[in-house]
C-alpha cells in the first residue's frame, strides 16, 4: 500500500508534516469501512463513547452542538439532511480501526490523539474551522469536497451565536473531492471545511502535541507530588536590613537556585512526561481484565503462542536513561534494568507484540510479574 502517495515517511516528514497539505489519492486502495452509519449511530448512545451531532441549522441558530450519548429516536428526528455525527475514539471501541493505526508509526506514539469518525448524509459539514493538531483525513465512505488552505489563528473572524470555532470570512486556496480510500493531511492551523456530496464516513487520524501549558502546570505538578516539596525554605544566614520592606538580592538568588535545580532535572522531566502522554483519553478505556490471570496463566498463553496485543486505547513509550530504560504504559511508569531492558522497545514497536522475541522475556519471573501486571490492568491482551 503506498499510503504517502509516493513519498517516503522520511520525505514526508521533511516536506509536508507541520508544514503544508498534501492530498493522497488512493492512500488505501479498496478501503473497507469496519463500521456502517447505523453502528456509529449505535456507539453514539453508549454511555462512555465521546460523540456529538452538529446541526447546520437547528431551529434558524447556526451551527448548533449537541452532545451524546443519545437515545436511538434521536437519530429520527434530525433533518434529512446538512447534519453531521462525530464520534470521537473510534479506534479504542474497533480493533479494526485502531489496526489502521499500524501504516502511521513512522510518527511516535506519544504523539497520536486517537480517530474520530465524521458520518453525515448530503450537505454534511462541522463549518469552515482550524485544529489545533495534525490530521489525515480518510475518506472511508460517499465522497466529501473539502476546500482548504490559508493559515488561521485565534485572532481569525468567527460566526457569533454558535458554541463552535466556526471561521466567518474564510475562503480557502484549492477544492478537492475525496473519494473512498483517498486521504488529507492537514497540519495545525490550516482553515478547511469539508462538506459531504453524499453519505460519507470520514475518518479522522489526528495527532496531538502539549502545550506549553500543559507541560509547565503538569512538570510543577509533578515536582510537587514528590516527597521534599513540602520542606520550607530556610536562611539561617539572615543579616539586619535598613528596611524591613526589602526583598533582597540574595532571597531572589535562593529562589532562583531552588527553581533551577529542580526544573532543570531531566530524569524526573523525562518520567514525567513519559506518564503524562501515555495517560489513557478517559477512565472508560482501560479496564482491569474481567478475570485475572495468574503468571502461571500467563506463561502458558505465551508459550502456546497466542498473540498479545494492547488495548486499543493504551498507550505504550520508553525512555532511554542511561543505566536503565523506563516503560511507560497508559500513565504508569516500570523501570528496567539490564537485560530486561530490551523489553520495552519490544513491547512499544507495535500494537500485535512479536511473540517469539517475547517468550524469552517470559522466562524471567520479575518479567514475566510485569507482563502479568499490564495484562490484569487491561492495558495487553490475548486475540
Amino acid at each position: 500500500m503506498d499510503m504517502l502517495g509516493g513519498l517516503t515517511p522520511s520525505e514526508f516528514l521533511r516536506d509536508y508534516w507541520q508544514k503544508k497539505p498534501l492530498v493522497i489519492r488512493q492512500a488505501f486502495p479498496g478501503f473497507h469501512c469496519p463500521v456502517s452509519p447505523d453502528e456509529l449511530a449505535g456507539l453514539a448512545c453508549e454511555e462512555g463513547v465521546e460523540s456529538r451531532i452538529v446541526i447546520e441549522n437547528d431551529d434558524g441558530k447556526p451551527w448548533q452542538l449537541h452532545n451524546g450519548p443519545f437515545t436511538p429516536d434521536r437519530f429520527s428526528d434530525l433533518p434529512e439532511q446538512d447534519w453531521t455525527l462525530l464520534v470521537q475514539g473510534l479506534d479504542h471501541w474497533v480493533p479494526e480501526i485502531a489496526d489502521l493505526l499500524e501504516h502511521f508509526r513512522f510518527i511516535p506514539n506519544w504523539r497520536l490523539d486517537d480517530i474520530m469518525a465524521s458520518y453525515a448524509p448530503k450537505g454534511g459539514s462541522v463549518g469552515p474551522h482550524y485544529d489545533q493538531y495534525d490530521v489525515f483525513l480518510l475518506q472511508a465512505q460517499g465522497h466529501r469536497r473539502w476546500t482548504f488552505g490559508g493559515q488561521c489563528d485565534h485572532t481569525s473572524p468567527r460566526v457569533e451565536g454558535t458554541p463552535l470555532r466556526i471561521l466567518s470570512s474564510w475562503e480557502g486556496e484549492e477544492t478537492v473531492t475525496l473519494a473512498l480510500g483517498d486521504m488529507l493531511y492537514l497540519p495545525p492551523g490550516i482553515g478547511h471545511h469539508g462538506v459531504a456530496e453524499d453519505d460519507c464516513i470520514t475518518l479522522s487520524v489526528g495527532f496531538r502535541a502539549p502545550t506549553i501549558d500543559d507541560i509547565l502546570t503538569g512538570f510543577t505538578d509533578f515536582l510537587c507530588s514528590q516527597s521534599d516539596a513540602a520542606e520550607h525554605i530556610n536562611d539561617p544566614d539572615l543579616k539586619v536590613q535598613d528596611n524591613p520592606g526589602t526583598i533582597a538580592p540574595e532571597v531572589i538568588d535562593r529562589l532562583n537556585g531552588i527553581i533551577q535545580e529542580k526544573v532543570g532535572n531531566r530524569r524526573q522531566l523525562a518520567l514525567w512526561f513519559g506518564q503524562y502522554a501515555t495517560a489513557p483519553k478517559s477512565l472508560d478505556i482501560v479496564v482491569p481484565a474481567e478475570e485475572p490471570a495468574s503468571e502461571e496463566d500467563l506463561a502458558e498463553a505465551i508459550s502456546a503462542g497466542e498473540q498479545l496485543r494492547w488495548n486499543e486505547g493504551s498507550r505504550f513509550a520508553f525512555y532511554e536513561l542511561g543505566d536503565d530504560t523506563a516503560l511507560f504504559v497508559d500513565g504508569e511508569q516500570y523501570l528496567l534494568k539490564g537485560d530486561a531492558r530490551p523489553l520495552a522497545p519490544l513491547l512499544c514497536a507495535a500494537a500485535r507484540v512479536d511473540m517469539k522475541a517475547l517468550s524469552g522475556f517470559a522466562a524471567d519471573p520479575a518479567l514475566l510479574g510485569l507482563l502479568t501486571t499490564l495484562y490484569n490492568q487491561g492495558s495487553v491482551y490475548f486475540e
